[in-house]
């Protein structure tokens, strides 16, 4: 199986957004790929520093960006994951932070509200964002069990856990992560943990420019980088052999050797 990651930078012009990412659907079916997961927050660049509130450029998710996403992922064949942000009826101040999944029909098989909001770190995201109460459940598809966290929550090590107990081949990551001191040495090292613990590949696709630090990559079960990007936009496109998955859990069964009787809560 192959996965790309359109690393990508955002602006305020949401059809600008789309064109782009349709273009990148385009070249990830182009390389072979079965699946394009683009970073949180893509459908506009509403930063800190922008000057405009999330839910002053949110959607519902049959809006016209969710929309255009869903038609390049009918009309390529492909798997297409995206962060966007999904208006809230009734509420003019905050908005969803959503990750969209589609499976190679177009259809909209999952919609992820990030549940555990970054107000760390000096910054205060659920004055802007409302935070979901998304179950923690894998995404089934031909290729394997798929779990979905976004940036902030890969600090969360509980919630990549609940997908490897429900055997998630992958996880996916799309993230908004600020560049800043410490912060890309912690995305490398939170990233490849993950993957390790868990036995599991892991994609994080991360926004660059603006405030966002890039770093893209792509983990192997044992922690190994098999592709990774820099700090310019690119498509960065890898061959998954999943039955390395099990190859490592042969020789690595950490999630098998839980003894859940001794954890307390």
């Amino acid at each position: 199986m192959k996965v790309a990651i359109a690393q990508l930078t955002s602006t305020l012009d949401k059809t600008q957004n789309l064109q782009k990412a349709v273009e990148y659907v385009g070249k990830a079916k182009a390389a072979g790929a079965d699946f394009v997961i683009f970073p949180e927050m893509y459908s506009a660049a509403a930063t800190p520093k922008s000057g405009v509130r999330p839910s002053e450029v949110a959607e519902p998710l049959d809006g016209p960006f969710v929309s255009g996403l869903a038609q390049a992922a009918r009309e390529q064949g492909i798997y297409v994951v995206c962060g966007v942000y999904e208006s809230i009826e009734g509420d003019q101040d905050r908005a969803y932070n959503t990750t969209v999944f589609f499976n190679r029909s177009g259809e909209l098989i999952k919609a992820y509200r990030k549940t555990h909001l970054y107000d760390a770190f000096s910054y205060m995201e659920s004055d802007y964002i409302a935070a979901g109460n998304t179950p923690y459940e894998i995404i089934e598809t031909e290729f394997g069990k798929i779990g979905l966290i976004v940036c902030y929550e890969v600090r969360f090590p509980e919630i990549a856990r609940q997908f490897a107990l429900q055997g998630a081949d992958l996880l996916f990551v799309p993230a908004g992560w600020v560049a800043g001191p410490m912060k890309e040495d912690h995305w490398e090292t939170l990233v490849r943990t993950r993957a390790i613990e868990n036995t599991m590949f892991v994609c994080a696709a991360d926004q660059v420019g603006n405030i966002f630090a890039g770093r893209s990559m792509i983990v192997d079960p044992m922690g190994v980088i098999v592709a990774s990007a820099g700090e310019e936009e690119t498509l960065l496109v890898a061959e998954l052999d999943l039955d390395r998955i099990q190859r490592v859990r042969g020789k690595l069964p950490s999630v098998a050797n839980r003894r859940p009787e001794l954890y307390t809560n």
